[in-house]
């Protein structure tokens, strides 16, 4: 790498420090668009009812304040005691695979979310799934 500046790069320095047009900051602009653009919710602990009350709450709350897309943790399922009963379902006593479900089949819920990720939601890898959020017209 060479320390050496072009006579052009001199000029378009010299030309932008004359100048008396200002530059936009993106940092700025990135930090209030990251706070809008997406919002994490973490279920961890959460009772199946309390998960559904608290995820319909927060997606409610986000699509009026124009969030696009939601961070959903809710863990793998593998500490789930649920395994053990033999009367219920391994897949929907998970929060995991039950809070999409509940999200897919809530019609008010739906009309709000253009996407849930389910390749993440089936993914035995991931404890987290994003929901992507229609915009308010």
């Amino acid at each position: 790498m060479t320390n050496k500046l072009s006579d052009k790069d001199k000029k378009d320095w010299q030309n932008f420090i004359d100048s008396s047009k200002k530059l936009e900051s993106k940092e700025i602009d990135q930090k209030i668009d990251s706070r809008i653009s997406k919002r994490t919710i973490d279920l961890h602990g959460y009772t199946l009812e309390e998960a559904n009350k608290e995820i319909s709450k927060f997606i409610e709350n986000c699509y009026l304040n124009k969030v696009k897309k939601i961070n959903v943790i809710t863990g793998k399922g593998m500490r789930s005691k649920n395994f053990d009963d033999p009367y219920r379902s391994t897949d929907l006593s998970i929060l995991k695979y039950s809070v999409p479900e509940y999200i897919k089949n809530n019609s008010e819920l739906m009309n709000k979310v253009i996407r849930i990720d389910f390749d993440s939601v089936n993914s035995s890898s991931t404890g987290s799934f994003d929901i992507f959020l229609k915009t308010i017209k």
